[in-house]
């Protein structure tokens, strides 16, 4: 008697969401290697994990928003790019982007540059670095140089 494989990779998937967030295109290209490329199998898959609540798009947002955020120091415009990549939707991204605190988010701006300060040291070009460190952190441009010309002058 044999089991049905998609049977066999909703459980395996199910098992996956319940230890991490995914998004819907991971699970999809998930889903996909484990049915051999079956699309129409992988997508029943998806389907029935987004119906049952194991997947969803805009607490995977949510959550990775805060991830990177607060423990990798990436800015709104990188934490954007990165969660339209996966193919979060606007609303679902702008959402992820409102919950994140501010005010966190400036002070993490700030250690992260004044750090940076202090590694180059008198570096004649440490105005230019420490806007090109931040802006590929994601931040944008109006908020570092703001934060720049005020470490600058301290």
């Amino acid at each position: 008697m044999t089991s049905d494989p998609k049977a066999k990779v909703l459980s395996s998937l199910q098992r996956l969401c319940v230890r991490k967030e995914y998004c819907s295109s991971d699970i999809r290209s998930k889903a996909m290697k484990a049915l051999d490329g079956d699309a129409s199998a992988a997508e029943e898959v998806v389907e029935k994990l987004l119906a049952d609540g194991f997947v969803s798009d805009s607490r995977y947002a949510g959550a990775f928003a805060r991830d990177k955020a607060h423990l990798d120091g990436w800015g709104p415009v990188k934490i954007s790019y990165q969660l339209r990549a996966k193919g979060i939707s606007s609303a679902d991204i702008e959402e992820a982007l409102a919950s994140l605190d501010s005010s966190k988010a400036g002070q993490k701006l700030s250690s992260l540059l004044k750090a940076k300060a202090r590694s180059l040291g008198s570096d004649p070009q440490i105005r230019l670095k420490l806007l090109k460190f931040a802006l590929q952190r994601g931040y944008g441009y109006e908020e570092t140089d703001k934060e720049v010309r005020a470490i600058l002058k301290s």
